[in-house]
């Protein structure tokens, strides 16, 4: 039996080497450049893992023999068996995370494939609110903010794609303040929360803003 070992932004990482060497291999003939090429993606892919076995470092790094697009294809579709999905997690626990908000619309979970999810996520059109749930040593921080179109492009705070994006702002208690100080905090991210997971392929700006307004 398979076991899972490579996150969603991981896959992310190894999908976009694995289309960069195709274009590569396509547009260059130069044997030199490609076996640079081919190194450097099996370097990206190990080093977006903290631990990898010996078995591991040797399966991900397969992908720098392949030539055909059907290699490439297959090598994915293999890979899709180790993948570790987001932890498993309740309406109930979700409700939790967000005690104040007694009208919280859940999405619906059994819809979500989970292996293809760094972070939940969902808006709630009627407030323009984003809400966010990540899993983080152990434990689910979830967070709110309100979400406000741009209608501009940019670089998206989580997944550093060029897309349409929004502010996402949150509301937070001031530092060494009273109980009912509070101040905003924000950045832009991806209007289009689907898109961030599948093109996220590092988790520390991610968690670098969770935990800086978590719970």
């Amino acid at each position: 039996m398979s076991t899972p070992f490579i996150r969603n932004h991981q896959y992310n990482v190894i999908k976009k080497q694995a289309e960069f060497l195709q274009r590569t291999l396509r547009t260059v003939a130069d044997r030199s450049v490609l076996e640079t090429v081919r190194f450097s993606a099996v370097r990206n892919i190990v080093e977006a893992f903290p631990m990898l076995t010996e078995e591991q470092k040797q399966m991900l790094g397969q992908i720098a023999s392949f030539e055909t697009a059907y290699d490439f294809q297959r090598y994915l579709g293999a890979l899709e068996a180790y993948l570790e999905p987001f932890p498993p997690i309740t309406v109930k626990q979700i409700e939790k995370l967000f005690p104040k908000n007694k009208k919280l619309k859940v999405p619906d979970l059994a819809s979500i494939d989970f292996r293809d999810v760094t972070y939940l996520s969902w808006v709630d059109i009627a407030t323009n609110k984003l809400f966010i749930v990540y899993p983080h040593e152990g434990r689910f921080i979830g967070i709110e903010g309100r979400l406000t179109p741009t209608n501009k492009k940019g670089y998206c705070l989580f997944c550093n794609r060029h897309q349409e994006l929004a502010f996402f702002s949150v509301k937070t208690k001031s530092a060494n303040a009273s109980p009912d100080n509070f101040s905003m905090y924000g950045h832009y991210v991806c209007l289009e929360n689907q898109g961030c997971n599948h093109s996220i392929t590092d988790t520390g700006a991610l968690e670098r803003f969770l935990l800086s307004v978590g719970k």
